[in-house]
C-alpha cells in the first residue's frame, strides 16, 4: 500500500529491518549508545554547525507528546503562553495550554492564510505576561508553511521564547533553527524523517534548557527537564520503545546520507508533479502557490464525488489519501508526498487517480 497521508509513511526496507535488532535492556550500555547516537544525528541533521548550542531530547510517543512536553515545560511560574492558530494543529497547541490554564486568548487566523508577524508584534506589546509564543511550522490542515523566521525575529525582539511545532516540517521544509535562534522545536520520527511512529523529540537551546530545570513540573511523563537530566547521563526516565528507536536511528542515518536539502528537493519535485497533473485534470489546490508546503497539497474534491467514494476507490488500487479536517472535511482531500517514495509511485498514483475520476464522471 502506498501511503499518501501526512504520516505514518512508507519506510525503506533498511529502516524496517532495523526493527529486528537484538532485544536489549534500556538500563544497559547498549541502549545508552543507541540513545546518544540518535541525539547526535538529530543535531547533525537539523542544527548543522551549531550542535554545541542545542540539545536533543528524545521521548517515546507521537509528535503531540513532544509538543505537549515542550509547551508545558517551558512556561515559568506566573507567566503565560500565546498560541498562533491557523489550523487544526494550532488548535491543538491551544488545547494543550488550556488544560493548565496557562494561555492568553489565542491569536487566530483564517485557515489557508499564513501567520502575520505584524499582529504578533502588536499582541506581544499588549501582553507582557506572555513568556512563550507557540506556532506550527507546517500546518497540515491545508498544507500551509508559516513564516517561522520572520515570526522568530518579532519574538526575539520582544525577548520572549519561541516554540515551534515542526512535527510535519523537519526533514521536508527548510528551517534554519540555529540562525533564527529558535528556543524549542518539536519533531517526530514518522513523517519527513521516514521512521516509524512512537519516537518523538524536542530540540532545545542549551541555555534555555538549563533555565527550564527550575520551572514548575506540570506532569510526570512529559517533563523535558526530567528527560534532559536523565539523557545527559546516558539514561532515560521511562521505558522506551527500543525497537522503534533502532528504526529511528536508521531513518536518521538515511536522512543524513541523502542530505536534508536533497530530501526537501525530492519532496518539492513530487509535490510539483502532483499539482501539475491535478490542475491538468481540473482539480484545484486550495492554498495559494506561495504558501504551499513541499510535502502536502489540499485539493477541492472532484465534482460529484464524495471523499469516501474517492478514498475507497483509490485504496482498492493501492493508494491511501487523506481527508480534510474540521469544517472542510466534506469539501476537500489531501495528498501528502512524504516517505520512501520514488517517482514511479507518484506517477502510478496519478494514473490511478485520473482513471478513478474519469470512471466516476462517466457514471454521473
Amino acid at each position: 500500500m502506498i501511503l499518501l497521508n501526512p504520516g505514518p509513511v512508507n519506510v525503506s526496507d533498511r529502516v524496517r529491518r532495523a526493527l529486528l535488532e537484538p532485544d536489549i535492556c534500556h538500563r544497559e550500555s547498549e541502549f545508552s549508545d543507541l540513545l546518544a547516537d540518535i541525539r547526535h544525528k538529530l543535531l547533525q541533521a537539523f542544527v548543522p554547525g551549531a550542535e554545541s548550542e542545542y540539545t536533543a531530547i528524545v521521548l517515546t510517543g507521537s509528535g503531540t507528546s513532544a509538543v505537549e512536553a515542550a509547551l508545558l515545560s517551558s512556561i515559568p511560574q506566573a507567566k503565560r503562553a500565546l498560541v498562533l492558530n491557523n489550523g487544526v494543529y494550532g488548535e491543538r497547541l491551544s488545547a494543550i495550554v488550556n488544560t493548565q490554564r496557562l494561555g492568553i486568548p489565542e491569536l487566530k487566523f483564517e485557515w489557508g492564510t499564513r501567520l502575520d508577524p505584524a499582529k504578533v508584534d502588536l499582541a506581544l506589546k499588549q501582553h507582557p505576561e506572555v513568556h512563550v509564543v507557540a506556532a506550527v511550522h507546517h500546518e497540515t490542515s491545508l498544507g500551509v508553511i508559516n513564516p517561522i523566521e520572520e515570526l522568530a525575529e518579532v519574538v526575539d525582539r520582544h525577548n520572549r521564547v519561541f516554540l515551534v511545532d515542526s512535527v510535519s516540517g523537519l526533514g521536508g521544509e527548510p528551517l534554519d533553527i540555529a540562525g533564527a535562534h529558535l528556543y524549542l522545536v518539536a519533531g517526530a520520527a514518522q513523517k519527513c524523517i521516514q521512521g516509524f511512529p512512537g519516537a518523538a523529540f524536542v530540540l532545545v537551546r542549551k541555555g534555555f534548557m538549563e533555565r527550564m530545570l527550575k520551572y514548575p513540573k506540570r506532569g510526570i511523563y512529559l517533563n523535558l527537564a526530567t528527560y534532559y537530566e536523565a539523557q545527559e547521563k546516558g539514561s532515560i526516565p521511562f521505558t522506551p520503545a527500543i525497537q522503534v528507536y533502532y528504526a529511528f536511528r536508521e531513518a536518521l542515518a538515511e536522512l543524513l546520507e541523502e542530505g536534508v536539502a536533497n530530501r526537501i528537493r525530492r519532496y518539492r519535485r513530487h509535490a510539483e508533479l502532483i499539482r501539475r497533473r491535478m490542475e491538468e485534470m481540473g482539480i484545484t489546490p486550495i492554498v495559494p502557490r506561495e504558501y504551499r508546503s513541499n510535502s502536502l497539497t489540499a485539493f477541492a474534491l472532484p465534482r460529484g464525488m464524495t471523499y469516501a467514494s474517492l478514498h475507497d476507490r483509490l485504496k482498492a488500487r493501492g493508494f491511501v489519501i487523506y481527508a480534510g479536517q474540521g469544517r472542510l472535511e466534506s469539501q476537500i482531500f489531501r495528498v501528502a508526498n512524504i516517505g520512501a517514495l520514488e517517482d514511479r509511485h507518484i506517477l502510478e498514483f496519478l494514473d490511478a487517480f485520473q482513471d478513478v475520476v474519469r470512471k466516476a464522471e462517466r457514471n454521473v
